[in-house]
């Protein structure tokens, strides 16, 4: 239904030259659809106060709505051309008046979670990149016809909105940081196992896709008024240091079905781990943590074991967000299990003895596009220590890569094996007993493979 409006978006975009690459395209189509579907929100609100026989005011003033300045309709219904801005009139428009307009949205909202603030921070972070004004008017052309009304539009459009962070990510650069693997994601969320009531935190959420996975875990047909409005307001918690990221993970959750997401845009290692309080805390924790980038020496004063290894930190600030009995997954590189540095050696040993770390799922080379380092899945529960550690080697028995993928049948027998921890072919136990206290080595050996020649 959507695919083909897509892609005419796409063709609108490269025929633009100040858009260059999968990353610029992302972000764009992002305010527009953004702004598209404030659009229909506000309709949505009116209508609905209308027939309660209430006043509505708008969120946003007549002049910068949708239908006042991206596509002003005639009686007939029909774009009404004399109306609708063009060609250097538009780009003038957009960023001389609508981008100003909306920036100070963040300025009158005390309230980061609402919708009015999400406007402000949005519109503070991206630029618009279109220089002519005939191509956006082509895009918002394309875009008007988009509907956000019914559940299954919104999901297509989610889905078509995943392919192209997907694609972003396969582009190389950096846009590889904002996509993991969705089977790989989904297979974290059921040996977790979120229930409705339960919190849901990611502090590197990127494009959001760990908490727009456990919400389509979560929701239901059966779920009562009381629950869905705990999903939508209460369980899923983000917050994403880069711009691009927090405006593609807001859009994303937006497209998903939850109305205002709990995404701050912050970075989330500015926060002193020993401040944390318990109402900070949650009961689960997913995230696949940015590895390698170096952190200054004054975030790094924010912890108790310190690390130029962003990963690192990331992993003792998981540990603190979780509260007694909360349930973490957490990726990670498999260098983390065998480094012999004091940092990975203490962190093993915090790890060890703060929480029970169960499971540890290694990945295959390939998993990650674009990334050359291999991962681990670490699976822990706080607040008793670690007695035994099962281990799973996931081997698909092919190559991964850009056009071959993981796939949810490759984790099937990971998720099937995992409540029971049993041995097979690829798991096996390690008693933490047997471990040198001096180095807590976790690496992985499968003692089951048979020796190679």
């Amino acid at each position: 239904m959507f695919e083909k409006a897509f892609n005419n978006i796409d063709r609108a975009l490269r025929n633009d030259e100040g858009l260059a690459s999968e990353l610029d395209y992302a972000e764009q189509t992002s305010w527009l659809l953004f702004l598209k579907y404030l659009g229909d929100l506000e309709a949505e609100r009116r209508d609905e106060a209308e027939l309660e026989g209430r006043d509505y005011t708008p969120i946003v003033d007549d002049a910068y709505s949708w239908k006042g300045w991206a596509a002003p309709k005639g009686p007939d219904g029909k774009l009404d051309h004399n109306a609708a801005l063009t060609g250097a009139d538009l780009i003038d428009f957009v960023n001389g008046r609508l981008f100003p307009y909306l920036k100070r949205f963040r300025e009158g909202s005390g309230d980061p979670d609402s919708l009015d603030y999400k406007i402000g921070e949005i519109f503070s972070e991206i630029a618009n990149k279109f220089r002519s004004g005939y191509s956006l008017r082509d895009a918002l052309e394309i875009v008007d016809q988009l509907d956000f009304g019914s559940t299954r539009a919104k999901h297509e459009l989610s889905d078509l909105y995943e392919t192209r962070i997907k694609r972003m990510g396969n582009a190389g650069r950096n846009g590889g940081e904002y996509y993991t693997p969705r089977p790989l994601i989904r297979a974290m969320i059921k040996v977790t196992d979120p229930q409705v009531g339960e919190t849901i935190y990611d502090g590197a959420c990127g494009s959001a896709g760990f908490l727009c996975e456990a919400w389509e875990h979560l929701r239901r047909d059966d779920l009562s008024a009381t629950e869905w409005a705990t999903l939508q307001r209460r369980t899923f918690y983000g917050q994403e240091k880069k711009s691009l990221a927090y405006v593609l993970g807001v859009m994303n959750m937006i497209l998903h079905g939850i109305e205002a997401p709990s995404i701050r845009h912050t970075n989330t290692l500015t926060e002193n781990v020993m401040d944390i309080q318990e109402r900070d805390r949650h009961d689960i924790v997913l995230a696949n943590p940015p590895f390698g980038g170096g952190e200054r020496k004054e975030v790094q004063q924010n912890f108790p074991i310190k690390s130029g290894e962003t990963a690192y930190l990331f992993l003792q600030h998981f540990i603190r967000k979780l509260r007694a009995g909360g349930r973490g997954a957490v990726v990670i590189k498999n260098t983390f299990l065998s480094n012999t540095d004091g940092a990975s050696v203490a962190l093993r040993k915090e790890l060890l003895e703060s929480c029970n770390l169960h499971t540890v799922l290694d990945c295959p080379g390939g998993t990650f596009q674009g990334a050359g380092v291999k991962t681990v899945v670490l699976f822990f529960e706080k607040g008793a220590k670690t007695r035994s550690v099962w281990y799973y080697q996931l081997d698909p028995g092919r190559s991964l890569g850009k056009t071959n993928p993981l796939n949810d049948a490759d984790l099937a027998e990971f998720v099937a094996l995992q409540p029971a921890r049993a041995d097979s072919a690829q798991s096996w136990s390690v008693d933490v007993a047997g471990l040198d206290p001096a180095t807590w080595d976790l690496s992985v050996k499968n003692p089951n493979a048979p020796e190679a020649a």
